[in-house]
């Protein structure tokens, strides 16, 4: 193999990265849109096609193991190899979180989850901007990027917190007025009332929900974070 070979190679290592990367945000951008409007032709969609993100991920994971092993990159191609290799597992793992979510969306009787004075598109579009400027960063190797990835994790941070105080506190209320409604119903084993587990359900749904797109953040970091170690060896924004 001649050296040009070798970094045609290494480019198109870094697109096929992209393009799974590109597939992965439209698909939360899609599984986001499902679960406010209750997609579920959508949401089925996703879910049927988590196939072609693995394919994709076992693909890259290939050549990745590839070019370590015939070829013995050195320095910032090891460097970038092995920050390939980690990114599309990142990715692969944000792809499992779309069908999560519209997963939620197909077994939900319910649409998205209310819950007073929160946010939830903000949430859900600070994850799906997070992923697509990681994802930016890595194509266009831009090391300030990918620190502005890692600070604007701390919006996505607090915005899921604040949701997560809430479901406590309802939870909270629950069970103080479910004991004073119920008395000593409990020791005679009947229901609760179906308003109290209609909250339940929706303090489950809710959790869930946040949960994954909090961790949508999370990857989005990591794939700036092997981004930033590719191009200037720094393990700054690594955990």
């Amino acid at each position: 193999m001649t050296r040009a070979d070798y970094r045609e190679r290494l480019e198109r290592l870094r697109e096929a990265v992209v393009a799974m990367g590109t597939l992965v945000a439209e698909r939360l951008a899609d599984a986001i849109t499902a679960l406010f409007t209750d997609d579920r032709t959508l949401a089925n969609e996703i879910i049927d096609g988590d196939d072609t993100v693995n394919d994709r991920y076992l693909h890259i994971e290939r050549e990745c193991l590839d070019l370590l092993a015939l070829y013995q990159p050195v320095a910032g191609d090891l460097r970038f190899v092995v920050a390939a290799f980690q990114i599309v597992t990142d990715l692969e793992r944000v792809g499992d979180l779309a069908t999560n979510l519209a997963g939620y969306t197909v077994d939900s009787s319910e649409t998205a989850p209310t819950l007073p004075d929160v946010d939830f598109e903000r949430i859900a579009a600070l994850a799906l901007e997070q992923i697509e400027d990681a994802i930016d960063a890595f194509a266009t190797d831009d090391t300030a990027a990918c620190f502005a990835v890692a600070e604007r994790d701390d919006e996505l941070d607090d915005r899921c917190g604040v949701v997560m105080e809430r479901l406590v506190q309802t939870l909270i209320g629950i069970s103080t007025d479910g004991d004073s409604r119920t008395g000593d119903r409990s020791s005679r084993n009947e229901p609760v009332d179906q308003p109290i587990a209609d909250v339940f359900t929706d303090v489950s749904r809710t959790f869930v929900v946040v949960r994954d797109l909090e961790r949508v953040g999370d990857h989005a970091v990591n794939v700036a974070a092997r981004t930033l170690y590719a191009l200037e060896s720094s393990e700054e924004l690594l955990t």
